[in-house]
């Protein structure tokens, strides 16, 4: 097919180039002249693995390009994906869809011929009826033109591998011509057995919401107990492998630490709580409200144990904050906790010194007050005190006896519960982790 990804972020590019292995002729837009150019020629403004190997691909095939110029996209193609930002509005709980309708007023005007358009930007119920009134009615085709809402479920760090392979496609339609053309679209994929639920448009809406919300409360819930086993000298790894054996429950997304946050999570467990109070809902609004809660203290029980730690003031500390990114596999560093805990520890009078495998560019940006380095030795120069705050595999496989001459004595805290506390202490390190006994 014939297709055309509006917007070329962290949801536009892996879908266009994924599209375009798939066997897709693709065409990306975007208003940023200077990222089109630079993904003409290959170069991937975001960090997502395998992704700059498949752009290279597929523009050198000339089977994926990029313009700024939606008239020439509304020509060629005969899907349209939408993926634009919907960041939270200004009131700081609803999604901000502006870019949508801007995307969608700027290209139904040319289009004079039956076609698809394709939500995938998470968006508030009810956004898929206005979408297709506006459409139908801005298009020379009218209601040949037809709009399908299809939630993405990516894990960012994955993208490539989560559009490629993932574990279900909905698709919100309504009607068998919208449904046939989701069909056609991800029909490799699903020809390897990949489910694709069939619903109507809220359904849809609303499950992009509800799961990014239950994965919010489950890293609320876990933290929440974190903090019941360091003040009661439980081990709160012990109890994830004991929950985590529960088929009922399972391990993954469980994991304790200063919370969570990115792109998605954040600002979709805000505006699903608002969905919720706006539907009349309360008591699941206040239930999601208080996973929110519990997420927007970690930094404040991280600190709170840093503290302990040291034994002494924090103000004069030279701390060393390990990870910048929101998570590991990313360079985002969007509401990243990593980043909030670094100012935090800042603000109470410490020097830091941020590393990261690949989010110091991105975050530099974002956080210009702090400095940075690249290089994982070199940032233990002088620290007092080590923090452990995004789970980079680089930080788990480091040698702790090869970096311990670096700080004049050592103090580390895994703020993600992480490492092998055991093999560090043996090392000469003193090791606190968030819920765990011991140092």
């Amino acid at each position: 097919m014939r297709i055309s990804v509006i917007g070329c972020g962290h949801l536009g590019i892996p879908h266009a180039a994924a599209m375009a292995e798939l066997g897709h002729e693709v065409i990306g837009v975007d208003v940023d002249q200077a990222k089109v150019d630079s993904l003409n020629s290959g170069q991937c403004p975001i960090y997502e693995r395998g992704l700059p190997e498949l752009l290279d691909r597929h523009t050198t095939s000339g089977r994926l390009r990029f313009t700024t110029d939606i008239h020439e996209a509304a020509a060629f193609a005969e899907l349209h994906f939408i993926g634009v930002g919907t960041p939270i509005d200004a009131d700081g709980r609803s999604y901000d869809t502006a870019q949508v309708f801007g995307a969608v007023r700027q290209l139904a005007p040319l289009l004079d011929r039956p076609c698809t358009i394709v939500g995938k930007s998470t968006v508030t119920v009810g956004t898929t009826v206005q979408v297709t009134a506006l459409a139908q009615r801005l298009a020379p085709a009218g209601t040949s033109v037809e709009v399908v809402w299809n939630p993405e479920f990516l894990r960012e760090g994955h993208a490539v591998e989560d559009t490629l392979r993932p574990d279900r496609i909905i698709a919100g339609v309504t009607t068998a011509e919208g449904e046939k053309a989701i069909r056609a679209v991800y029909a490799p994929i699903l020809d390897a057995g990949v489910p694709i639920f069939v619903t109507d448009p809220p359904t849809a809406e609303l499950a992009k919401g509800a799961a990014n919300s239950f994965l919010g409360l489950k890293i609320s819930y876990i933290n929440a107990v974190a903090d019941m086993c360091e003040a009661a000298g439980g081990d709160i790894s012990k109890i994830v492998e004991i929950l985590g054996i529960d088929p009922r429950i399972g391990s993954g997304g469980m994991q304790p630490g200063i919370g969570y946050g990115g792109g998605c999570l954040p600002k979709d467990i805000r505006a699903f709580t608002a969905s919720a109070q706006q539907l009349g809902a309360s008591r699941a609004a206040a239930l999601l409200r208080a996973a929110e809660e519990v997420n927007e203290s970690r930094t404040d029980v991280a600190m709170g144990l840093i503290a302990r730690a040291l034994g002494r003031p924090i103000k004069g500390v030279r701390a060393t904050v390990w990870g910048a990114s929101f998570k590991p596999g990313t360079n985002d560093v969007r509401e990243s906790p990593a980043l909030a805990l670094a100012h935090a520890l800042q603000q109470a009078g410490a020097t830091i010194t941020v590393h990261d495998p690949q989010a110091v560019a991105t975050a530099m940006i974002r956080n210009p007050e702090l400095d940075y380095t690249d290089d994982l030795p070199a940032s233990l120069n002088g620290a007092d005190l080590v923090v452990l705050a995004t789970e980079w595999p680089a930080y788990q496989q480091a040698n702790p006896g090869a970096l311990v001459d670096h700080p004049a004595n050592p103090l580390l805290i895994d703020c993600r519960t992480t490492l092998n506390a055991e093999t560090w202490r043996a090392a000469g390190w003193t090791v606190h982790q968030l819920g765990r006994p011991g140092k």
